[in-house]
């Protein structure tokens, strides 16, 4: 039988705050990663927000928490910039402000480096004898990484790629 002709199970709001305890204990989430849970879990509005309620008051989720754990995983984890990382955070709906603040825990000489050694490593992997196109390729690829294009023209121009 598959997922879809499946019977979803409906919790309790107290079934379903013991669950999302456990959901949030697991690891960090957003705010809205629980409510879209609770929502599947078959809560109705006030029950979910009853529950989100208790889950902060409780310290089980916490959205500066969150935040600063998903810039530093993104970051060192994925090597991701502050641009995707930013937008990841804007997807999860984390306020600008917060954004902002767990920004801040990127350290920029950390930064600076994880750019560098990302198109270190690319630059030998790209086969390319035009060293424009071998450029815009390594640019390219970190704006895709998000990267800003001041940083990356600075790494370039710094590691001979620049023209």
């Amino acid at each position: 039988m598959d997922e879809a002709n499946r019977k979803k199970k409906v919790y309790t709001p107290l079934e379903a705050r013991r669950k999302a305890e456990s959901y949030c204990a697991y690891q960090e989430r957003s705010q809205q990663e629980v409510r879209d849970k609770l929502y599947q879990w078959g809560l109705h509005q006030a029950d979910v927000e009853n529950n989100i309620s208790y889950l902060i008051e409780h310290n089980f989720l916490n959205e500066e928490r969150f935040a600063k754990a998903y810039v530093l995983g993104k970051f060192r984890i994925k090597g991701w910039g502050r641009i995707k990382i930013s937008q990841g955070l804007k997807i999860k709906q984390v306020s600008s402000p917060l954004i902002k603040i767990a920004l801040k825990e990127i350290d920029a000489n950390d930064y600076f480096e994880k750019l560098r050694s990302i198109l270190e490593k690319k630059s030998n992997l790209i086969h390319e004898s035009d060293s424009y196109k071998k450029r815009n390729k390594l640019y390219q690829y970190a704006l895709g990484r998000g990267f800003e294009n001041n940083l990356i023209l600075e790494v370039l121009k710094d590691n001979g790629l620049e023209d």
